[in-house]
């Protein structure tokens, strides 16, 4: 059964696996640009699954600023994962040992949370593991090939790879939305949050990663009291959801949940 979970994991990421190939070329570019070399880079990209994180720390490394301050900003521009893996464990096993929690952990980035709480019932850690082992490998393989072909890319051509991280967040998103009809306009809500954020100079002393969370904050909350999940969808989706499985995969739930 871990190995069917497996499968399915490595199915469903390869469309975040392509993306993050695309879009990780221009991290590739952006690290020479703060003079890093190739294996700086692409061992930044395996141990930090983060486009915003990277981006920042770029600009911190090449300005010469000390640990302390890139250590900071990378805790707070990443502290959303922290968000996400509390609403991960919701969705797992309480009988899960440790180290299973502290390798998912570490494989959360927003497109593979996107995969893992769309799926129904308990959330096999294997899962998880197969969309992990092909979207890392993308990601951080297009990082080295970015900082190998530096010089090589027209800007179109850049632009052009940007635009396909949007596109990877509307595949993954817009299932989901329409089995659940409020997604859809929050998702909408937060996007216009989002400009408003960015837009106005009121807002510019908070920075990118505190932006998110605020919004992230403010916005899940909203819904959750607003759009509360009737009792019986919500132990489908974080609660027992042995009975219900068994009865989609016949009687093989119980092993998967």
């Amino acid at each position: 059964m871990h190995r069917e979970e497996y499968l399915r994991g490595m199915r469903d990421g390869i469309p975040v696996m392509l993306g993050y190939f695309v879009v990780s070329v221009t991290i590739g570019i952006a690290a020479r640009g703060a003079h890093l070399t190739a294996a700086q880079a692409t061992v930044m990209s395996l141990t930090n699954l983060t486009s915003a994180g990277q981006f920042a720390s770029f600009a911190i490394i090449a300005a010469g600023a000390p640990y302390l301050e890139l250590m900071l900003s990378q805790a707070v521009i990443n502290l959303r994962y922290c968000l996400m893996s509390c609403a991960l464990s919701q969705k797992v096993d309480r009988e899960m040992p440790f180290f299973h929690r502290l390798i998912m952990a570490f494989g959360i980035t927003d497109e593979i949370f996107g995969l893992a709480v769309g799926r129904k019932g308990k959330l096999d850690p294997w899962y998880m593991y197969g969309a992990m082992s092909v979207a890392i490998p993308g990601w951080t393989l297009g990082t080295l090939l970015g900082i190998l072909s530096t010089g090589m890319l027209p800007p179109s051509i850049l632009n052009a790879m940007n635009m396909a991280l949007y596109g990877m967040f509307i595949a993954i998103f817009m299932p989901a939305a329409r089995d659940h009809k409020i997604l859809l306009p929050i998702i909408f809500v937060s996007m216009g949050a989002s400009a408003v954020f960015q837009l106005l100079p009121v807002f510019d002393f908070i920075s990118s990663g505190m932006k998110i969370i605020i919004l992230t904050l403010v916005i899940s909350l909203a819904a959750a009291v607003l759009f509360p999940i009737e009792e019986e969808a919500g132990d489908a989706g974080c609660g027992d959801a042995e009975a219900e499985i068994e009865a989609e995969a016949g009687g093989k739930g119980a092993a998967r949940a």
